[in-house]
């Protein structure tokens, strides 16, 4: 879907690259092998063709910082792209505000779980997330991300970054993770399954305050539950949304 848009290019909109596809565009080749062939509306032949050998160079190169900065809530048309190098995000918090607040931050990568948690292991985090080019969380734009940023001072956070909670609003699936997971018939083990952000909040403080092993274990069982299932949410996601833009879905991954 990514060589598919055009979206991302500036002054461009959903119109004009609806109307490229319909004009036989389907790709930022087809556009640069003959760009004089097509009509792009605001956007000037030479911008157009200027950015779309950016485009290409940048995924050539697998140089994600490029595609961080134009997509936006569209970032999910980059998923198949760069899902080899995806990280799947949550943390959770002692209830506090500050970046000090964090307890652990659970990363899964389709394949293996990591727990970062504080005390022991939490500040590997910018060696660990370094290894990535997207990251997918839920709401994590106004909450996980920010977080992270208060505890980690030097991160960039120049990874592409999709945002589940926004991302399944345009499939029309409302409301928090949880929700979303039982609409989707996707279940938690009998371990975590109904436990909420204000459980992990308590199971923290019986593991920090009571030496509970019990209790940490099964809020590293309930955060990595969180991530795996994104993986789920993100390509149920990517699935509805290329199958509702039109003129593209036959040319997509």
């Amino acid at each position: 879907m990514l060589e598919n848009s055009f979206i991302h290019v500036p002054g461009l909109g959903s119109l004009t690259e609806q109307s490229l596809w319909e004009q036989g565009c389907h790709t930022w080749r087809s556009y640069l092998a003959s760009p004089t062939s097509f009509r792009s509306n605001q956007v000037s032949s030479a911008d157009l063709t200027a950015e779309l050998e950016l485009s290409v160079g940048a995924l050539d190169a697998r140089h994600h910082q490029y595609f961080r900065h134009r997509f936006g809530t569209d970032a999910w048309r980059a998923f198949p792209e760069f899902r080899d190098r995806c990280v799947y995000l949550d943390i959770e918090t002692d209830g506090g505000q500050s970046g000090d607040s964090i307890t652990t931050i659970g990363m899964w990568n389709g394949k293996e779980f990591t727990a970062l948690v504080k005390g022991q292991n939490l500040g590997n985090f910018l060696d660990e997330v370094s290894q990535y080019s997207m990251i997918v969380t839920f709401f994590g734009a106004s909450f996980d991300i920010p977080m992270l940023k208060k505890k980690f001072r030097t991160w960039e956070a120049d990874q592409i970054h999709i945002d589940l909670c926004p991302t399944l609003k345009k499939v029309g699936l409302h409301g928090g993770l949880k929700k979303i997971e039982k609409q989707l018939g996707i279940a938690r083990g009998d371990d975590t399954d109904g436990l909420t952000g204000r459980d992990a909040i308590w199971m923290w403080n019986r593991y920090y305050r009571n030496h509970d092993e019990a209790a940490l274990e099964r809020l590293i069982a309930y955060n990595r539950e969180d991530v795996v299932n994104l993986e789920m949410l993100a390509e149920y996601a990517y699935r509805q949304l290329r199958a509702s833009v039109r003129g593209a879905h036959d040319q997509t991954d």
